[in-house]
């Protein structure tokens, strides 16, 4: 071997040495994040799915019981009207939250004073804890001394038990999904609007068109990825509400019935009643539906969506 090919063959080995050394430190880099998501993640959602295929008492010991679980899940009345409040929470939030969040977002993206200050304002109550933010809506509605009946008095109207309403209860939830929701879309909104060229709203002033037609012929058009990541996070999210629903209605309430959503009903069988498979079903129905619904969301985002 010559003297060159020699000093090709040192160089070869030290660069392998080299990659192979930044591969190990790679790897140990991202081992934390890839222990817990098969910890937290991956090994619970399997056990689970497990799980709503058996009989399992509150000391996690299994019979198998093969599709029993989801037989009696079809047909057990309750399921239906569970997910009818689920699906009705997921419709009305989540259109009102994107259009509340996008206006927001407008109007920051716009040259006003203060506009951090505001930004601020909208976003705080994402970073909240929901727990906190229940009990605080949970007095404001409350029947006796809330805030809500007492501003109505001052007009001469009558207040109402908003909470223990069966007829009301679910959209004074929904009243504060939307509020708590809509910060964070904005935010997400706000990046992609900052994210467009100017020349478009320039060649469009140009040619006359105001700041209503470019929010609606440029601007809504440039966003269409945007809008559709938060409506699939949107949707997702409203399937998965538990927090606020659990900590503003109480198990005793009249309106309980009316305000359960399937996470609640999973959590009711798992750790009311100790039925952890027929929870592990609820559950796996849940993600079935979510699957399906995110699906036909992706199937259908090439017609109305723009990438250019």
């Amino acid at each position: 071997m010559s003297e060159k090919e020699h000093i090709q063959t040192k160089q070869k080995k030290h660069i392998s040495k080299s990659k192979r050394n930044e591969w190990i430190v790679a790897y140990i880099f991202i081992a934390p994040l890839v222990i817990g998501l098969i910890v937290f993640y991956i090994y619970p959602f399997f056990q689970n799915f497990w799980f709503s295929f058996n009989e399992v008492n509150r000391f996690n010991v299994s019979t198998f019981t093969g599709l029993q679980n989801y037989k009696n899940l079809l047909k057990d009345k309750e399921l239906y009207q569970t997910l009818g409040n689920t699906l009705k929470y997921v419709v009305i939030t989540v259109p009102i939250g994107i259009c509340l969040s996008l206006f927001l977002a407008a109007l920051l993206n716009s040259k006003i004073k203060g506009t951090s200050i505001y930004r601020t304002i909208f976003f705080l109550p994402s970073v909240t804890m929901s727990v906190a933010i229940a009990l605080v809506w949970k007095w404001m509605y409350n029947g006796d001394f809330g805030i809500l009946n007492m501003f109505l008095g001052v007009f001469g109207m009558k207040g109402q038990n908003w909470l223990s309403n069966p007829k009301l209860a679910l959209y004074m939830v929904m009243i504060v999904g939307i509020w708590m929701s809509v910060g964070y879309n904005m935010i997400i909104f706000l990046a992609g609007m900052q994210g467009i060229s100017q020349t478009y709203y320039e060649a469009a002033s140009l040619d006359g068109a105001g700041p209503v037609k470019q929010f609606f012929k440029i601007t809504i058009p440039l966003v269409t990825p945007t809008i559709f990541f938060v409506m699939i996070t949107s949707i997702i999210g409203g399937f998965q509400v538990f927090d606020t629903i659990y900590m503003m209605i109480g198990k005793t309430s009249l309106a309980y019935e009316k305000t359960q959503t399937l996470v609640m009903m999973f959590y009711r069988y798992a750790f009311d009643y100790g039925e952890k498979g027929y929870a592990a079903a609820i559950s796996i129905f849940s993600f079935a539906i979510i699957l399906l619904i995110t699906i036909f969301q992706f199937a259908m985002q090439k017609k109305w969506i723009n990438y250019d």
